[in-house]
Parts: structure tokens; sequence; C-alpha cells
């Protein structure tokens, strides 16, 4: 039993070593492209990226700059998730046409949806830059002298570079300022809408769902890119065309089973791998609690509000998605980090980095890392926590805050630069507030005001704050602010901001919200900003030098990625389950029965369509169903994502489109901080769901038709010179 026991570890711990990571698609050749083939990839690295032929991340764009997409068809068709696309389902949605309930779908052409300011970016081309970047800057005395001599040498090449006129040039920092990467890319802004599910399908599950397994959850939603008739970037017009890719995806519905090898390309927002212990030790016991607090006030009392009123949940739909997907990841990755011990196993690092910094005889070099990072945040502790509830509070959460804020932010413009950068602000901001105002009710952001402005003035370090709120009363400050405040409404606002520099400002000062926020951001610029950014400097230059020891000291075969950035990365690993706790075993994959056994008929987040009801009854799956006769809804895998993963294509060993990436499981969300293979999960929605949703339910099989479907496991990538 014992020799047993010691082969499955040995098979188990190999392949484990093997994943994790978001790595540079243009230097997969190697160590990666080997690890890869030994999962089971059956391409080559220069399948995934080339800039002499077509290749996977040609079908990969950044989709809004905040997610990721794919293209699935000749004529640009692309597929991301349904919360990706939730903001501009909602722009064309209204209480008689309800598109977040009742779902869209273009039949032909000539009815999909353009919308404002949408876009996309595909990658060209990469290459590292990092000895342009850094020339001149390594003599200078100064942190600060030396982030300047950089951003200015990074804004020098992005300039002079070469690209082609309707390209974009993008220099990006990897390796905490050690490794300086340039990206040429092309943004196309003409994507309009083209499918959507009910978010009965698209969002089943809601928050009680959100960042678990099982999901059952169909997140996707379907756009198209258009171009001009020379197939280049061009604005909206009703004469541009589809978009023709140089490569897209085709789509397997062969499915997937446990241990199949899976591939996630896509844009990861932020990770922070390598952080010292100091700091993880901050973020678990102050950092993030502080931020789950607020938004657990804001979030009950809008929920409250939008159980009740139709009107207010499809105003507040995005917005609270948005707050409550971060509030719930901070709880996961706070339980995550405790359980997978990340900070004794940062601690443990650093004791074996400081012995081969001794065995190298690098003490003068990095000697003394170690020790000024624990000086540094404790010295920085107080000032972090009060720049988090400042954020939290007034910058992102309560929006009369918010609005008032921009407007402190209009007035430091007219003392720096004068009445004429003042009326363009306050043009700009005129037109761009009566967007914000279609989805702002003051009744409900009276209540969260009540409720965060006493969590700012007794949770927030009192040292920093001002007079103001000394000793209030949240219920009569509120009620005060919210009475008497212009900004409580849109035209209130222009109100406000009609006329000249000085009867703006005079009016603007007189303003009970802007009042309150100016006395806020005074005491915060002067009591801690100032002060935070001298020491976060000091954390910047360490953390770029403790990286620096990191590369130099580690052995080749060490699997070192860098940290996530919004740039595009591939992950790898395997179809797998995992146990989130003792005597508890989930399967890797969810099935239709799953949604019918959480059905609750006319709850927001658990109704189900009849239709859906009505094709799991007769089981009408068509040739979407997996060889067990169910139907598959999503699936988990070990591959490393983040924010900014979602909508990102899972592929298969052959770079066929499987599913699309669109959450983490809850107990592995710490997987930003520290990625744990037992229980880092991410979630996938198979893509046979997707066509069984597209098809049978709504009825849009000319979008199925327009695919390219496999059934097959041999390599479907076709190259094509560019």
């Amino acid at each position: 039993m014992k020799f047993l026991r010691l082969l499955i570890i040995l098979f188990v711990l190999p392949t484990f070593a093997q994943q994790g990571g978001m790595w540079i698609p243009s230097l997969l050749k190697g160590m990666n492209e080997t690890e890869m083939k030994n999962l089971g990839m059956k391409i080559s690295a220069d399948d995934i990226y080339s800039v002499n032929h077509s290749s996977l991340k040609d079908a990969v764009p950044h989709f809004d700059g905040g997610c990721t997409a794919e293209v699935i068809s000749s004529k640009g068709l692309i597929l991301t998730n349904h919360h990706c696309g939730y903001d501009n389902i909602q722009s064309h949605s209204s209480v008689e046409h309800d598109y977040l309930t009742d779902g869209f779908w273009a039949m032909k052409m000539e009815d999909e949806l353009p919308n404002k300011d949408l876009f996309v970016t595909f990658i060209v081309r990469i290459e590292d830059v990092t000895n342009k970047v850094l020339e001149g800057v390594v003599n200078l005395p100064s942190e600060a002298e030396k982030q300047k001599k950089i951003q200015d040498n990074i804004s020098m090449l992005n300039k002079t570079l070469p690209k082609e006129s309707f390209q974009e040039n993008s220099i990006r920092t990897f390796y905490d300022g050690n490794q300086y990467i340039l990206f040429v890319t092309e943004t196309f802004r003409d994507i309009r809408l083209v499918g959507a599910p009910p978010s009965s399908i698209g969002k089943f599950g809601s928050d009680t769902d959100n960042w678990v397994w099982p999901r059952h959850t169909g997140d996707f939603s379907l756009f198209r890119i258009y171009a001009d008739k020379n197939n280049k970037p061009a604005a909206y017009s009703k004469d541009n065309v589809p978009y023709t890719p140089k490569h897209f995806f085709p789509v397997s519905i062969k499915g997937i089973q446990e241990n199949d090898f899976t591939m996630v390309m896509g844009y990861p927002g932020r990770t922070q791998e390598y952080l010292p212990s100091y700091a993880v030790e901050q973020i678990v016991n102050s950092i993030d609690p502080a931020r789950i607090e607020v938004r657990d006030h804001a979030l009950k009392v809008q929920d409250g509000f939008m159980r009740k009123d139709n009107a207010i949940k499809i105003q507040y739909a995005s917005k609270y998605a948005s707050v409550a997907n971060y509030w719930k990841k901070w709880i996961g990755e706070v339980k995550g980090l405790k359980k997978s011990n990340a900070v004794a196993i940062k601690q443990k690092f650093e004791k074996d980095l400081t012995d081969k910094i001794n065995k190298a005889g690098k003490q003068a070099e990095y000697g003394n890392l170690l020790s000024d990072f624990k000086t540094n945040y404790e010295a920085i502790a107080p000032y972090a926590l009060a720049r988090e509830y400042y954020s939290e509070v007034v910058l992102r959460n309560t929006e009369i805050l918010s609005f008032a804020y921009r407007l402190y932010q209009l007035e430091q413009v007219y003392n720096s630069k004068g009445e004429q950068a003042f009326n363009d602000r306050k043009n700009n901001l005129i037109a761009g507030f009566e967007g914000l105002y279609k989805d702002f009710n003051a009744n409900v952001d009276e209540k969260v005001f009540e409720q965060l402005i006493d969590l700012y003035a007794n949770k927030s370090p009192k040292q920093f704050l001002p007079s103001t709120l000394n000793n209030i009363n949240p219920s009569q400050l509120s009620a005060d602010v919210f009475k008497n405040s212009k900004l409580t409404s849109y035209n209130g606002l222009k109100d406000l901001l009609n006329g000249d520099a000085k009867s703006v400002l005079e009016k603007l000062n007189q303003d009970k919200a802007f009042a309150l926020v100016k006395s806020i951001a005074d005491a915060y610029n002067t009591n801690v900003a100032p002060k935070y950014d001298e020491m976060n400097l000091k954390n910047i230059a360490l953390q770029r030098t403790y990286m620096k020891a990191i590369m130099e000291l580690s052995p080749k075969s060490a699997r070192i990625f860098p940290d996530a950035n919004s740039t595009l990365r591939v992950t790898y690993g395997k179809v797998k389950g995992y146990n989130p706790s003792d005597a508890v075993t989930y399967s890797p994959i969810t099935y239709l029965d799953g949604v019918i056994e959480k059905y609750i008929p006319g709850d927001y987040e658990f109704d189900v369509p009849q239709k859906l009801i009505d094709l799991y009854n007769t089981k009408d799956y068509g040739q979407y169903a997996a060889k067990n006769g169910k139907m598959p809804v999503a699936f988990i895998a070990t591959n490393h994502t983040t924010g900014g993963n979602s909508g990102s294509p899972a592929l298969d060993a052959n770079g066929n489109l499987i599913g699309l990436n669109f959450d983490r499981v809850w107990e592995g969300t710490m997987s930003d901080i520290h990625y744990d293979p037992a229980i880092c999960r991410n979630i996938m929605v198979d893509i046979r769901y997707v066509l069984f949703v597209i098809d049978k339910y709504a009825g849009a099989k000319h979008l199925v038709d327009e695919m390219k479907l496999v059934k097959s496991t041999s390599k479907t990538i076709k190259k094509k010179k560019k």
C-alpha cells in the first residue's frame, strides 16, 4: 500500500507542477511547449503565435478593454460572456423591450444592434523592447526620476516604433519593471450585438452562484465585428461590412472528459504572485476585510430596492453585478489564502531565497530586501487602509460622492490650468454625466450613503479624517445632503455647471455634497496621499529588485511567469475536479439536470424559461448532447485565470473551441496572489450548451450554420500567410 501511495504521489505531483502561470504567447517555445505537449497538446507553439502566418492569437481580441472574446466565423462573429456584454445589452433594454429578461437574437444581419464606444483589439505583433525603455535609467539617483525617465522613453517609443497608420503601439512592463514588451495592435470600433440569452440563462444563479462550483450558467453573448470595405478598422457606418478574420476557431462538439488537455487564451487583468509575505498578511488581515465590509453594506441596500421595483432592478443591474463580483471574490480570496497557508508558504520561499542570496555572495545587492519590506509594509499599513476606505466609499460605491468628486477634480483643473481647460472639462462632464444619471436613483443612493459614510467616519483611520466627519449622525447627514444638494438629478447638475468658471465654482462650493467631498478629498490629499505615494514608490523599487533576485537566483527549470497586466496570455492545464473540504468531492462537469434542480419559479436568480424546461423534459438536445445523453452546461479545469479572462476561449489539444471561460471557483480566487493547483479551478461554459441555446432554444440556427463545427480530434488549423 505504501508503494502504491508513493506511485500516486509521483504521478500527481509532476502533473500539478506543469500547470499554473500566465505565459506570453510569443515566448512559448522551449519549456512551455514541452509542458503543453506532455499534457496532451497536439499543435505547436508556432500555431499559437506567429507573425508570419495566421495563428490562434489572431482569433482572440481584447473585448471592450476588460474582457476577452473569440472569433468563431469567417464573417467576424465573436463570442464572449453574457456579463461582458451586459452593459450593451442593458443599453438597448427598456421596460417595453427588456432584452435582459427576454434575450435578444438578430435573425438577419440588418437586425444587429450597434453599440456606442464598444471596441475590440487584436494583437498583431509582440516584441521585447527592454533595452530601449531602460536606456538612461540605471544611474538616475531617485526612484521618482527613474519612473519618469521610463515613462518618457515609453512615450517616445510608442510614437516612433514602426506600425501601420491604422495600428497602435503599446509598451507594457513585465516582471515588476525588469522587462518591457511592445504590443502592436489593431482596434475595431463598429461592434454590433447579435445575440444574448435571457438573464435566466446567461446569468442563472446570479450572485448566489457567482464564484462557486457546481455552476449552471449559460454565460455567453454574441457580437459581430464590422470593418470598412478594405477590411480595416472604421467607425460605425451603415456601409461597413462584416470583418474577415485572419483566423477563426473551429467549434468542437466532440465533448470533453476529465484529464483532457485544455488551454485558455485571453487578457488577464492583474495578479500579484510575487508579493512578499508582509504584503499578503496585510491583504488578508486588513485590506480585503475593509473592502468586503463596505461593499456588503452597499449591496444589501441596493438589493432591497431591486427586489421591490423592476425599473430599479434594470437601472442597477450592471452596477450591482460589478460591485458584487469583487465583493464575493475578496471573501473567497481571504478564505483561500488562509486555507492554503499562503503567508507561511511565502515565508518559506523568502527563507530559501535568503539562503540563495547568501550562497551566491549577493548580500550587498539583495541582503536587506526582506527587512526593508517588513519596515515599509508596517509603516504604510494605516495609509493603505485609509486609501482603501477612500476609494471604496468616496470614489466607487456612493454615487453622489463619486459625482461630487468629479466636480472637485474640475475645480482642481481650474486652479492648475485655468479657465479654458476648465470649460473644456466642464463640457465633457456635462455630456458624460447624462448616461450616469440614467442609471441613478437618489432614493437608493441616499440609503447607501447613510451606511457607507458611517463606515468611513468610524473605520477609516481617524487621524486622517476631516473635522466634518467628527461625531456625525449618519442619518441626519444623509438627509441633509440629499435634500440640499443639486447633484441628486441631472438637471440639478447642469444648473450647477451653468455659467462662467467663477460663478460655477461659487455654486459648487455652496452645494452640500460638493462641500462634503471637498473636505474629505482635501484631508485625504494632505494627510494620506503624499505619504502613501512616497512609501509605495519604495515598495515599487523593492519589488523590482526582489523580482530581479528571484529571476537571477532561480534555476533555469523554475517556472517564473510574469504577473498579469491585461496583455495577451496563454495558460494551460487539464479538465479536473477537486476537493474543496473534508469529505467533499466535486466532479468537473455539470449538466442541465442541475439547472432544473436549482429551479425556483419567479426567483430572479434561479427562475428558468418555460421553453428550456420543455426542451429538458423532451430531451430535445439535437447533436449537442453528451455521450451519456445529458446536456452539458459547464466544466472546470486547472487553467490559471483571473479577471479579464472572462470570455476567453477554452481550447482543446487541437486548437478547437470547446468552451469559454467565465469564472473561478470560490476556494481558488486567491490564485491572483497564490496559485494552488489542488484547489484553483477556472469555470467554463461548455460550447455545446452555447450551441444548444442558440439553435434549440432561440431558433437562431443560422448563427450555428455560420460556424465550422468539428466532431473529430484531428488538427484543424490552416495557416495563411499574412
